[in-house]
């Protein structure tokens, strides 16, 4: 069945006539007698195309198709009237109407009309579920964790992104800054134009400035031709300057001319361009300590710390490691093609005692690690790199040296699948030693 049709006419015979040449065409066909039935089918039903009698015993049908776009803005609507007059014609395309034709005069139009039309709310059903499928990905509820610091600063970035207000985010590397930043565009009401991100450090000064600002042909060597910066690129929508705290001071003066007039400049012109977005800013430098420095401006500053939010380590929110692991567990299972159904309470005690410099994004390289090296349907402690290990023993002392040799020796054994001669090999020591080590540590068992 290729796609859903909704009939609402009140002549039975007509309707009866219509829905067999439409099904003889292989779409599926529904029939209502009233608007008020027609909206109930609308509601349960994946209709995309409606063709609705323009008298109705409870509804102006001309007046429908604005309600019916409402509730279902991806269909396309045909109107259908035994006396059609150009401003009824009118006032249905006005309304969102596909199309208004005379029954009986435009039989002929019937079944390639419908056809143009599924095809039209096909793709706009397409785009809509896709704008929804972003939107769920970038929303606040993507953002995983329950503890109090994560939450607060959540709380925070949805309050402030209904407003158009500059926001600061700190935090370490790695504690997803980014994520807040789209968050908070994709919750605004920019949500529908761009988002533009932009790190600071990735660029000399330079060439930082170009790719801000934009610039006209012949403005430097190699400047062919004219380009747009992402200034320009993020009018209407959220401009994000990731590690702000790099920018060379410079270019902080003619990013605060942005910020406080609302115009840039690109290299080589000397007009002036207006442009309206809005600054999201992050860094994961002392900002204030910078300014006595003297390597960042202090009203810059001021202008980008209107509403701070500050972004929990994951060393300061390991209630949420377990819930954050099975998350990119499950997403690295699946790319990966393996059916792993968890991790050992070993495995996850190891995660919450583990110094998380990287935060969210070692996390994350730790699980995929240890997805594509496991062979079981568990994640366990041996999946974790010896350094991992290591660390835990000389930061918590859980364990002994003598228990992180015997860890280590066991996975070299794992991987080389029993062949002593090899493992030896790859420990660098002889094999007579490993035979006593493993005796020591009693491995064969």
């Amino acid at each position: 069945m290729d796609a859903q049709i909704l009939i609402i006419d009140d002549e039975v015979k007509l309707a009866g006539l219509l829905s067999r040449i439409l099904e003889l065409e292989g779409y599926g066909v529904f029939h209502a007698a009233t608007a008020r039935d027609g909206i109930k089918i609308l509601e349960r039903e994946n209709i995309l195309v409606v063709l609705s009698d323009v008298k109705l015993p409870d509804a102006n049908g001309v007046e429908l198709v604005a309600r019916l776009k409402a509730l279902k803005p991806h269909i396309e609507v045909i109107c259908l009237t035994a006396y059609g007059t150009i401003a009824d014609g009118v006032t249905a395309i006005k309304n969102g109407a596909f199309d208004y034709i005379t029954k009986g005069d435009d039989n002929d139009r019937i079944i390639p009309l419908v056809s143009k039309a599924v095809d039209r709310a096909a793709l706009q059903k397409r785009v809509s579920d896709l704008e929804q499928k972003l939107n769920r990905r970038y929303s606040f509820d993507a953002i995983l964790g329950t503890s109090k610091l994560l939450q607060q600063a959540k709380d925070l970035a949805q309050k402030v992104a209904a407003t158009d207000t500059t926001v600061l985010l700190l935090g370490e590397t790695g504690t997803g800054k980014e994520v807040f930043a789209q968050a908070i565009h994709y919750s605004s009401k920019r949500s529908n134009q761009n988002f533009v991100a932009l790190n600071c450090s990735a660029f000399s000064a330079e060439l930082l400035e170009s790719e801000l600002f934009g610039y006209k042909a012949g403005a430097f060597t190699g400047a062919a031709k004219d380009k747009k910066g992402l200034i320009e690129e993020a009018d209407g929508g959220t401009l994000f300057l990731d590690e702000i705290g790099e920018m060379n001071i410079d270019l902080q003066a003619k990013l605060l001319r942005v910020l406080e007039a609302g115009e840039f400049i690109r290299l080589g012109q000397t007009k002036t361009q207006k442009v309206n977005i809005r600054v999201v800013a992050a860094t994961n430098r002392n900002l204030e300590d910078a300014i006595e420095k003297g390597t960042f401006r202090r009203d810059l500053f001021y202008r980008l710390s209107i509403f701070t939010i500050d972004l929990p380590s994951l060393n300061h929110r390991i209630e949420d490691i377990p819930l954050l692991a099975n998350y990119y567990l499950r997403e690295y299972a699946l790319k990966a093609g393996k059916h792993i159904t968890g991790m050992d309470d070993a495995f996850i005690t190891m995660l919450k005692g583990h110094n998380w410099r990287g935060n969210i994004r070692e996390l994350k390289n730790m699980i995929e690690r240890a997805v594509i090296i496991a062979t079981g349907d568990t994640l366990t402690t041996d999946l974790l790199p010896f350094e991992f290990n290591s660390q835990q023993a000389a930061g918590t002392g859980f364990f002994e040296l003598s228990s992180v040799e015997k860890q280590h020796i066991s996975n070299v054994l794992k991987y080389t699948k029993g062949n002593k001669t090899e493992a030896a090999r790859l420990l660098g020591i002889g094999l007579t030693t490993l035979y006593r080590k493993i005796e020591e540590f009693r491995l064969e068992n």
